[in-house]
């Protein structure tokens, strides 16, 4: 069939498969153009309005027990190192104090002097003490048998003017003599006799116990000089050396109880808010290749004025006090130790 004339001019004006090709290359590189823009204007968009992080560091804390002495006297012996793990009840300092010890040997004497005398007291007098007291009674009271017949023949003799006046006197004088004499030796027989008084007895008994109380007060000193370790604990630090001489009160040596292990953050008040006893979050441990760790709040306080975070700025904005917090690990880390540096997020803590 013939073709018409319009026929032939929209052949003509169609385009063809090559012109459709270089239009479709020409526009690649725009549409991946626009990707890109529209991609970093999103991510503009989206660091310039996300909130900032905000890091919070602490700081690795234990309980610290420095050990110090309650007597004098010169190191024996520390035979702990620094950084050794010691049990409970381990030796960590000997002192030597010779005085102390001769003050004990000095008191143990007494005591067995003490005693002695207390067993002399209990048992009474002896035998030959008493024979001995009632032979002196029995010659004292001869001699008054003597002296009360030389006395009533003078005294007769006397009367009758055969003797003068002073040898009755002298007589006189002797027979009070003897009586006092048999006054004292039967006094002294009867003491031997009834033995010692249970006044007597209590002040020996008395004497023996103050003696085994100055012995247990030289003892008290004498184990004082021996130090040991209250709690199962790492020794931080060896504040003597053997040969140096040390006073009551000075510190020895001081303890990490690695058991009682916390963080520890000082923080304003503003990022307190919310934060209560109980609430757990974690923390990152640089020191530990950055492990993750996680504590609970134990303790919100706030500190004293010296530690007070103070506004920049004379007006329009007020003081803000500062709270120590303290996080306690929920699983022993067996490898913390004090010193070491945590640090969080708070913003996205939870």
């Amino acid at each position: 069939m013939p073709t018409s004339d319009k026929e032939i001019q929209s052949t003509s004006d169609a385009p063809s498969d090559g012109e459709k090709n270089t239009r479709t290359a020409t526009r690649a590189p725009s549409i991946i153009v626009g990707i890109v823009a529209a991609a970093v204007v999103a991510l503009s968009v989206f660091y310039l309005l996300r909130p900032e992080p905000l890091l919070v560091q602490g700081e690795v804390d234990a309980t610290r027990l420095d050990i110090a002495a309650r007597v004098d006297g010169r190191v024996k012996e520390i035979p702990v190192e620094r950084g050794q793990n010691v049990p409970a009840g381990a030796v960590l300092v000997r002192i030597d104090n010779p005085e102390t010890l001769a003050k004990h040997e000095q008191m143990t004497a007494a005591k067995t002097v003490a005693e002695a005398q207390l067993a002399n007291v209990l048992v009474g007098t002896r035998v030959e003490t008493i024979a001995a007291r009632k032979a002196e009674m029995e010659r004292t009271q001869a001699a008054q048998v003597l002296a009360q017949k030389t006395f009533d023949r003078t005294y007769t003799l006397t009367q009758q003017g055969n003797a003068p006046q002073a040898r009755l006197d002298q007589v006189t004088d002797a027979l009070h003599e003897s009586e006092r004499a048999v006054d004292q030796a039967k006094s002294a027989y009867d003491q031997a006799v009834n033995g010692y008084t249970k006044e007597e007895r209590a002040i020996s008994r008395a004497n023996v116990e103050k003696a085994n109380a100055d012995i247990q007060s030289v003892q008290s000193i004498i184990d004082q000089l021996v130090v040991y370790a209250p709690v199962a604990s790492q020794i931080y630090q060896r504040n003597i050396e053997p040969g140096e001489y040390v006073s009551p009160g000075v510190p020895l040596v001081t303890l990490i109880d690695l058991a009682d292990v916390w963080i520890h953050f000082d923080l304003r008040e503003d990022l307190v808010k919310g934060l209560k006893v109980g609430d757990r979050f974690d923390v990152r441990i640089p020191a530990l290749d950055d492990r993750r760790v996680t504590v609970e709040v134990k303790l919100v306080a706030t500190k004293g004025e010296y530690a007070s975070w103070r506004a920049t700025r004379a007006s329009g904005d007020f003081d803000l006090r500062t709270f120590s917090i303290r996080a306690y690990p929920v699983q022993p880390v067996p490898e913390l130790r004090p010193g070491m540096s945590a640090y969080l997020d708070w913003r996205s803590r939870q």
